[in-house]
């Protein structure tokens, strides 16, 4: 009995943080489950209010551009500086821009407007989101790493999975006011339990705090940790390559395909990549990490020339959700790995925004790297591109981890 008791008592050690911990986590969960879900609920909803103003292609591109621009510029200052200031007064600062925003969507009666509020909307985030990935990698214990990092991103991919669906939703069944309203509503729900439940910035656990910040170069001279970021660009590349062209490619293959089903297809990788999160967290935290990234990076690149071989709705639907399998077993071993080298400069927001810029710069790199592999050369092309950029992906990490902690 005895190895079956120990059994059980280390699946309880991990089904929650530390209760001393426990508010604050579920804080920063909500937190990113709301802006995350708030923001998903009007950008499919977007071009088509862009539209109606009177947007015409290249600027429904700068309505969604300026938000990456601002974002992925602000990431590393405010990353940097809530390392020496304290997160909370940053969280709260993005979430009251988020809030604001959200009422300036009502507000608008201009194309140059909505640019002008989708910049400030990803300043918000820049706040927002590499200073929660800090905070929860600061209260998470030594050994729950890939578990910890696994709940937060159960938080992202369930909002990205369910905005889209509830802006369809609300539009259909009130207006597109009313996804606006519940944006904002959902970005003040997470600012007043921000103000309310996170420690005052005395009682945080950052160490170090208002002594010099370790120098970028010396982060960017890390080889293991620029092996993460190159790692996390060519995934999200290839998020950003399934997400902005499988709809033209499927229908391209299968023209007879439904709008519905095309959705179904840029979704179901999100879907499956969240159903593994919290499993292949647990196991992060018992095996080899890397192996474990390796593993999910082949399997990612070899989905990629998978779906370029796709020649019916089945064959495609199989292909994405073998990305997502490959997502969901490289993302919790991964984020785990960028934590501890947070812990090791002593410089968690650094670190976690270097990161979230490789995630922003992926997306971006993905999208307008397929447009021109398409514009140039043909459709076809883009999958196996992405192919090709997840084996680079993979392989730099491969060399440049070995030694990590594992």
């Amino acid at each position: 009995m005895e190895p079956e008791l120990n059994y059980i008592s280390r699946i309880k050690g991990l089904i929650s943080i530390p209760s001393s911990n426990k508010g604050i986590f579920v804080t920063l969960f909500f937190t990113i489950f709301a802006t995350v879900t708030g923001v998903g609920i009007v950008v499919p909803l977007l071009p088509v209010y862009a539209s109606s103003l009177g947007a015409d292609g290249i600027y429904v591109g700068l309505i969604f551009g300026s938000f990456s621009f601002s974002r992925t510029l602000l990431l590393p200052y405010f990353g940097r500086l809530s390392d020496r200031k304290g997160r909370k007064p940053f969280i709260i600062a993005g979430l009251v821009g988020y809030t604001l925003v959200s009422l300036s969507f009502l507000l608008t009666e201009s194309v140059s407007s909505l640019i002008v509020i989708r910049t400030l909307q990803g300043i918000a985030s820049a706040m927002v989101m590499p200073v929660v990935q800090a905070y929860v990698g600061e209260i998470t214990p030594e050994g729950m790493e890939g578990y910890s990092m696994s709940l937060f991103n159960l938080s992202l991919f369930a909002s990205l999975s369910l905005g889209p669906i509830m802006g369809g939703a609300i539009n259909d069944f009130w207006s597109l006011d009313a996804a606006f309203i519940c944006m904002g509503l959902l970005s003040l729900a997470g600012l007043i339990l921000s103000f309310v439940y996170l420690p005052s910035i005395d009682c945080e656990y950052i160490k170090h705090r208002d002594t010099s910040s370790i120098p970028w170069s010396l982060l960017i001279k890390d080889m293991q940790l620029m092996g993460l970021f190159i790692y996390r660009f060519g995934y999200t590349g290839c998020i950003g390559i399934i997400w902005c062209f499988m709809p033209i490619f499927a229908q391209n293959r299968l023209p007879a395909l439904s709008g519905s089903a095309v959705g179904v297809l840029v979704t179901i990788g999100v879907f499956v990549s969240g159903l593994l999160q919290l499993p292949m967290g647990y196991l992060a935290d018992r095996i080899n990490r890397r192996i474990m990234v390796i593993a999910g990076g082949v399997i990612c690149a070899l989905s990629m020339f998978m779906i370029f071989k796709s020649n019916s709705y089945p064959h495609l639907m199989l292909s994405v959700a073998i990305f997502g399998i490959g997502g969901g077993i490289s993302m919790p071993p991964l984020m785990a790995l960028t934590l501890i080298k947070g812990k090791e400069h002593c410089a968690m927001g650094s670190v976690m925004a270097i990161i979230t810029v490789a995630h922003s710069l992926g997306m971006m790199a993905g999208s307008m790297g397929a447009g021109v592999a398409m514009d140039y050369f043909s459709l076809d092309s883009i999958f196996p591109c992405g192919t090709a950029l997840m084996t680079v992906g993979v392989i730099m990490f491969a060399g440049t981890s070995v030694g990590q902690q594992k």
